[in-house]
């Protein structure tokens, strides 16, 4: 048996549907599992040993009609017996529909779901704490006989990854001994970044309750606002920051990660790693995002999330207001909301963990 998945959009995404490829391989051991992904995404599915191979949706196939059209053919030349599209975009209905596969699955939409045989409408209330974003994926194994069984992430890093991260910390003074945290301080746009002064007041307290020591998770175009955060610290918690001191590339990034006491900061691909990797996580998820949707396996411990829901009840419109205009949102999502909770997490996974 052949099967394909699609999953085109960005790191947490095809992260969270590589769990179908761990399902699929227990039930079809001896089947070959293709994965559609975006280029840049390639690094937290590396390795993984549930995968045969990968196909890359390139910018060049994105930009270039006829690059796209090469592609779906190459697709159709593969003979695939299943087709999984998880999110059912344009390109990957395309892509299903020219393909050839004569079992065809997908997220029901109401004007795309002529294109597949099982077009699985996704629940709006999770059951587990493994949130909506596994539990879907995992409802578009039904038409092929697969359980609904929980199944979380994994990100496979060599022990080899593993030791070179550990030395470059420690050529950078960094004791992974003691406490260490990543700080997701930037959210991949401003919808979804906690206010920088905000974020400051945190790490402040972060600093103070544990004298741990603080890395900084942006990327190269955020420097100036990474910056920015770092300055509006207070002079005794700059000295705990080791702001130059990141990973050169996504690898190296997720391997210092596995040295890390905890991950805290904005919801995004950044914690969904770090939980891929079991490492202990706090979230704070923009105003606008359901958070049933993305808190994956948060027990109130090892993994902890806030929203702005959960101090000041909202009415259900304001989801769509607050993603239009989220400033005044998170302006009302004051720190003092948050210290405690922090306060009960950094001190569970210092006397745990």
């Amino acid at each position: 048996m052949k099967i394909l998945i699609i999953q085109q959009k960005m790191i947490g995404d095809v992260l969270t549907s590589s769990i179908l490829f761990e399902a699929l391989k227990a039930k079809y051991p001896d089947a070959s599992l293709h994965y559609v992904i975006n280029s840049h995404t390639f690094s937290v599915v590396e390795q993984n040993p549930n995968i045969s191979k990968f196909l890359y949706y390139t910018p060049k196939i994105e930009s270039s009609l006829s690059a796209f059209i090469k592609f779906v053919k190459n697709i159709r030349k593969e003979k695939y017996d299943v087709i999984i599209d998880v999110y059912s975009k344009t390109p990957s209905n395309i892509i299903t529909f020219f393909s050839g596969a004569k079992i065809k699955i997908s997220k029901y939409k109401p004007y795309t779901y002529f294109i597949y045989n099982y077009a699985i409408k996704y629940a709006k209330i999770p059951k587990t704490n493994a949130s909506l974003a596994i539990e879907n994926r995992l409802r578009l194994l039904q038409p092929l006989g697969i359980e609904n069984k929980i199944i979380k992430p994994k990100i496979y890093l060599t022990q080899q990854e593993i030791e070179t991260s550990k030395t470059f910390l420690q050529q950078h003074q960094i004791d992974v001994s003691k406490p260490l945290f990543m700080i997701s301080v930037l959210g991949s746009g401003s919808n979804k970044t906690y206010p920088l002064p905000y974020m400051a007041q945190l790490i402040d307290a972060i600093v103070l309750q544990t004298q741990g020591q603080i890395l900084f998770n942006y990327i190269p175009t955020q420097v100036n606002e990474a910056k920015t955060v770092y300055n509006l610290c207070k002079e005794t918690t700059q000295n705990h920051i080791y702001f130059d001191v990141f990973g050169e590339n996504l690898r190296m990034f997720l391997a210092i990660t596995k040295h890390c006491t905890a991950l805290i900061g904005n919801e995004g691909g950044a914690i969904n790693m770090a939980k891929a990797l079991d490492i202990p996580t706090f979230t704070i998820f923009s105003p606008w995002l359901k958070k049933e949707n993305w808190n994956m396996f948060e027990d109130g411990k090892t993994h902890v999330s806030v929203h702005l829901n959960d101090y000041i009840v909202s009415s259900k419109n304001s989801l769509k207001v607050a993603k239009k205009h989220p400033e005044s949102y998170y302006l009302k999502f004051n720190p003092e909301y948050i210290k405690p909770k922090l306060t009960a997490f950094l001190k569970y996974i210092n006397d745990v963990l």
